[in-house]
Order: structure tokens, then sequence, then C-alpha cells
């Protein structure tokens, strides 16, 4: 009886065991006893790619539509750039998935129930019980001893039936229906029956009118419970759940958006690095080139003055360009690993990608005032934060119901029973009563016997310390709120400041490096035709180290073009980002899934009963007020995101939106664009074609890159 506080005994035995094994037992991390399987794609892959093991594989070549549409199909936990080969790495942390949202509509914990948890509190609950019991017992009195001799002993026998159907409503309220009985069994004098069942049927009604009263508290704090206190918390309401629901939707949403982003930055990295590939081999081919006419010309003779050093520099370029080779090709296996795992394939299923778009070229122009008022209105974190304000300025609301003292209406009403036996087919009884009382239920269905209760509890706490305490903790946590959504516009616009900064520069930089391209192609052509006719600049040759130079500026120069290319079409794509419609970018769209049957139904009932309604929608309201629309309450023309106090931007400003175009304006700017200008939208592609007003529109190849054909771009070697 002492358990786990007892002593051990002190037990002797003939000789000592060896306990090293159950030490080390004792000692040692255990592992679950779960087996799942390791997946296909982890186990099955091939050796990863290196520099040191090439092998022909087939090159696959794969579109960034492709690409996305791969990722999104397979990414059921969804993968991320960030923290990759680090201990933050998305498998590792918590990972996001594609079931984050049912599991939050799914939840049944205090704090965390989702929709089906909140609207389980209205459901109708059934009870019921069945007891009997016997009891003796020694009585000490001559009058309560049955009749026997005194010191006898008593004997009872009891029995007891309960059943209720409760239910709460929306408005705070409760309904009891309930039908009890009780058997007693018992041998004393002066009784009408040895055994009796004494029972009823009745209605119990209680409904709060001031204190977490009405509709709209319900909804939002769940139906109060006074067993448990004034003050249990007011986010269990159905409301709460559903904003709840659209926040984890919101969540899931910033998951999808970053993992389509994640991919398309890793899709034009390897773009680039194929292109780094190419321009470093073929500067290592010309370092070799000129290493071999510096071993000839000095084979010859060439053996005095600056020649001398010739084929030893020439040496040295080649050697170093081969590094610079090898570094490009694994950087080309490495990123392609990298899209790889972004798009959930195996490591090595013997193919590699390379990408088949190009990037953009087309000037990209976009309109300022349109690109923040669609941030300020589509960015998903602005309405994730949003709803977070929502629900807290309900929470608000009911707190405040909670600093009312507790005023309950409550009445019930009884038809009793009472009878010799539970059933019977006539109402004579062993006593001879005259109103006859044999059946219990004939008595309980003649409602002689009633009775009823009507009135109002009141209670309070002195000070509502504890409620006032609620609210004000949520009207800080409301105010933070705002301010973290004021915060958060701001930053909103200074992202996208920079992201026009950098589509300014990335496109500045790609002219200027196609020049530059250019004007060092221009120069290794003269300075090759200069070395190889041995011609002289005043006394000094033409040595292989200007031509190596000249080679080596028209690699770095190739290579910042590419760089710059590649820079300007994610500048574009990060506009897109910043603005919130990067999924619309890629045509990627979120929806809930299907509801249940019933709910259709339901659905359709409801509309079919508006649509008869009479039409006075003047006088109609809602009440409650709704707490979500279809689309940005704030979107309006003039103004966007503004708040009544003036606290949505620092010093209360407001944020003016271009005049929207009439539908004949609307029509001519989205007319079909002239042969010409379709095949120059052709050549930008889709990303740069995307016009959003006349402000904001494609313009054709700069004429500067009219001779530089895509074709010309695409990769001439393949590792």
């Amino acid at each position: 009886m002492a358990g786990c506080i007892g002593t051990d005994k002190d037990l002797k035995y003939f000789n000592e065991a060896d306990v090293t094994h159950h030490k080390n037992v004792a000692q040692t991390i255990d592992y679950p006893d779960v087996y799942s399987g390791t997946v296909h794609e982890a186990a099955a892959t091939a050796p990863p790619r290196t520099i040191a093991s090439r092998r022909k594989d087939k090159v696959v070549d794969l579109m960034l539509e492709q690409a996305v549409h791969i990722a999104l199909r397979n990414n059921r936990i969804i993968r991320t750039a960030a923290g990759f080969r680090t201990p933050g790495s998305f498998a590792f942390t918590n990972p996001s998935s594609i079931y984050d949202p049912a599991i939050q509509e799914t939840g049944v914990l205090f704090g965390g129930r989702g929709v089906e948890a909140a609207l389980a509190d209205f459901d109708t609950t059934f009870a019921t019980s069945m007891l009997w019991g016997r009891s003796e017992n020694v009585q000490n009195n001559i009058f309560f001893a049955g009749g026997q001799a005194p010191g006898s002993t008593l004997q009872l026998d009891t029995g007891a039936f309960r059943a209720a159907l409760a239910k709460r409503f929306a408005d705070g309220g409760s309904f009891t229906v309930g039908h009890d009985w009780d058997y007693r069994g018992v041998l004393l004098p002066a009784q009408l029956f040895p055994s009796v069942y004494t029972g009823n049927v009745r209605a119990e009604y209680r409904r709060p009118m001031w204190a977490a009263s009405g509709t709209e508290y319900t909804r939002i704090a769940g139906p109060s419970n006074p067993n448990f206190g004034a003050i249990t918390g007011v986010s269990q309401g159905v409301v709460i759940a559903r904003i709840n629901n659209d926040i984890t939707l919101a969540d899931f949403q910033v998951n999808v958006r970053n993992l389509v982003s994640d991919v398309q930055n890793a899709y034009w990295n390897l773009y680039l690095a194929y292109r780094q590939y190419d321009t470093a081999v073929v500067a290592r081919n010309s370092a070799k080139q000129t290493w071999q006419e510096a071993a000839a010309k000095k084979a010859v003779g060439g053996i005095s003055g600056f020649l001398l050093q010739d084929e030893s520099q020439a040496l040295d370029q080649y050697y170093a360009a081969q590094t610079q080779v090898n570094d490009a090709l694994n950087s080309i296996y490495t990123v392609e690993i990298q899209l790889r795992r972004l798009m959930g394939l195996t490591v090595n299923d013997g193919t590699i990608f390379r990408p088949a778009d190009e990037p953009t070229m087309g000037e990209f122009a976009p309109d300022w005032e349109s690109a923040l008022a669609e941030g300020l209105t589509r960015r998903v974190e602005l309405r994730r934060q949003k709803w977070q304000i929502k629900s807290l300025e309900l929470q608000l609301k009911a707190a405040k119901s909670l600093t009312n003292p507790r005023l309950d209406f409550t009445t019930s009403y009884q038809v009793n029973g009472f009878g010799d036996h539970l059933f019977g087919q006539n109402d004579n009884d062993v006593a001879g009563s005259p109103q006859g009382l044999n059946s219990a239920y004939e008595t309980l269905t003649q409602g002689n016997q009633t009775s009823w209760t009507a009135g109002f509890e009141f209670s309070m706490p002195l000070g509502f310390r504890s409620a006032r305490a609620q609210v004000r903790n949520l009207e800080l946590r409301l105010l933070k709120a705002r301010q973290v959504l004021a915060a958060q516009e701001l930053e909103i616009s200074h992202e996208l400041a920079v992201a026009f900064q950098n589509l300014a520069a990335n496109y500045a930089n790609m002219k200027a490096n196609y020049e530059r391209i250019k004007a060092a192609r221009e120069r290794l052509r003269i300075v090759e035709e200069q070395y190889r006719r041995g011609l002289r600049i005043g006394q000094q040759p033409i040595t292989a180290d200007i031509v190596l130079r000249a080679q080596s500026a028209l690699a770095q120069a190739e290579s910042a073009f590419y760089s710059s290319r590649v820079n300007y079409d994610l500048s574009i794509t990060e506009i897109e980002l910043r603005k919130g419609s990067l999924l619309d970018f890629h045509n990627v769209f979120l929806a809930e899934g299907e509801w249940t049957p019933q709910a259709y139904e339901q659905a359709l009932r409801r509309a079919r009963a508006r649509s008869n309604a009479l039409g006075n929608e003047r006088l109609l309201h809602s009440e409650p007020q709704p707490f979500a629309y279809p689309h940005p309450t704030d979107a309006t023309p003039g103004r966007i995101g503004i708040d009544p106090a003036g606290s949505a931007a620092p010093g209360g400003g407001t944020l003016t939106i271009p005049p929207q175009p009439d539908d004949q304006q609307k029509k001519k700017e989205t007319a079909p664009p002239p042969p010409a200008e379709k095949a120059a939208i052709r050549q930008v592609g889709l990303k740069a074609a995307r016009a959003k007003t006349k402000d904001d529109v494609a313009v054709p190849l700069f004429g500067e890159l009219d001779d530089y054909q895509p074709n010309a771009l695409a990769p001439r070697s393949v590792p």
C-alpha cells in the first residue's frame, strides 16, 4: 500500500550478479517502434554528379512553367530554399504542409479549436443512467425497525433512472428536457406502499440577460458556462475558429508563394550557371589556343625580350581558366540539385535539367502608384494581419460584456408521477386511495401533479478585476496589432521602392554589359590580329599578355552580361512578389476544398429563400455585423488602407489611386497589337508582356540588342 514511497528490501543473495549489461541498457538511447518504410526517391537514387565522375546523362530541356507545376505537384510538405544544409532546414523544424488548413479546421484543443469543434457546442446532448442499489443498516429505534425487534436490520432497495436532452442556442440560452424515476422499497410502518415509484417529466430553460448574453457574444466567445466562472476566455466561438482557419490559409498561401519564388530563383540560377560554364569553356579554349601559339613561336626562336615569358604566362592563364571551368561545372551540378530538391525529385535519375526559357530582355516599365496600391491590397501578409485585428476586435467586444454582472433568467415546468407500480392496467391499489395510485405512468400522464419555477439569478464579483484585466489585455494586443499593420504597410512601400530601383539598375547594367561585350570582342579581334602579325606598339612587340588580358576581359564581359540579364528577370519577378501577384503571375490559384453535400443543399435552400424575399434592401441590416467580405474592403478609388484614426500610415496621410478608365478606354488599351508589335512582345516573353494599365506596359527589345539573336545565346556546350 505504500506504493512508490516504500523502501526497497535489503535482500541477500548467495553470489554477486554481473549487472553491467543492465546498466548499459538503461543508459542507451531508445528508438521508437515505428516502421513506415524509406521513401523510394531517397533510397533508390543514383550517386550525385561530380566533376570527378562525369558521364553522359540525358539532357532534359525544362521550361519554368513545368518546373513550377512539378514543384506544386510534389510538395505535400512544402519545401523552401532557406535553411538548406543547416540545422534549421524546413524538414526538421515543424515544416508546413498542405494538411495544415485541415488540421486547424479539425482542432479540438482549447485555444486552437476548429469550426467543427466550435459548432459542436450547439449539438444536442443526450445523457441517461440507470442505477440499482441496496442498503442494510441496524436501526437504533423501535419505530423505524420495520415492525421487527429493536436492533433489527432495515433493508432499503433503491433504483434511479435519469434521461435528458440538452440543447444550447446561439443567443446563449439553453433548454433541457428530462425524465426521471426513483424507486424506493422498504418495510416501514405508516406507509401506503412497501415500494413506490416517484418521477417526473421536466423542461428547463435558462438564458443570460446581461453578461455573456446575445448571439454576437456566443458566436465570438462560445456558450458561457457558469460552472467554470465568469472568465474562461473569449476566443472559443465559431467566428474566432473561422478566422483562425483563414489565418492558417493565409500562412499556407505564403508558403506556396515562397515555394514558387524559390523554384523560379533556382531555375534562373541554373540558367546562369550554364551561361557561366559556357563562358568559362570558351575562355579556357582561347587561353589554350594562345598558349599553343606562344609555344610554337618559342619553338622557332622566340626566346628573347617580351616573347620569353609568353608561353609560361599563357600556360598559367590556361590552368586558371580550367579552374574556372571546374567551378562553373560544379555550380551547375549544385544548383541543379537545389532545383530538384525544390521540385521534390530524386538527386539523380539519369537525366540533367537544362533551362529552356530565356530571361526577359525587353524593358518593363511598371507604374509606381498602381504597383503600390496593388501591394497594399493584395499582399497576403496584410490580409493575415487584418484577420488578427478582426479577431482581437471581436474578442474585445465579447470581453467587455463580461464586465457586467451575471443576470440569468431561468424557468422550469415539471409534471410529477407517483405509483405503487411503474406500469399498471388499472388504478386500483392495495391502499385503496380514492385517486388510484397503482400505476406511476398513469398518474404522470394525467398531469394532475405539476410544479413550476420562474425567476432570475444574479451574481457579480466585487471589483471585476479579472474581467477588466482581460479587457485591458485585449486593448493592448489590438493596439499592437494595428501598429504592426501600419509597420507592414510601410515595409511594403520600402520593399517596392527597392524593387523598382533594382529593376532600373539591372536593365541599365544589362544594356551596358552588352555594349561591353561588343567592345571586348572588337578589342580581342584587333589584339589577336596584331599578335599573329607580330606588330609592335612603339618599340614593344604585341605579347601574349595583351591577348590574354583581352580574352579575360571578354569572358568577364559575357559573365557580367548574363548575370545582369538574369538579375533583371529576377527583379521583374521581385516586383510581382512585393505587390502580392506572384502566384497570378505564374497562373497558380488557390481555393478551399469542397463542402459536404449537406452544406450545398443548405446553401441552395437559403439562396432560394433570399431570392423569394421582399425587396426591402433599404431596411435590411445584418445582426450581428458580418466579419468577412469576398474582396478587400479598403480597395476603394481614391483611398486605400487608411485607418479612421489615422494610424494606418505615418501622419495619417492618404494614398491616392489614379482614376479608373472607363469601359471604352479599357477596350482601347486592351485591343490586340498590330502584327509587328505582336512579334516584339513574343520576343520579350510572357512576363514582360503582362500590361496592367497604359503606363504599365512591356516595351519591345531595345535596338542595341536586335542583332543578338536568342539562338546565339543557347548554351554552346553541355556538361
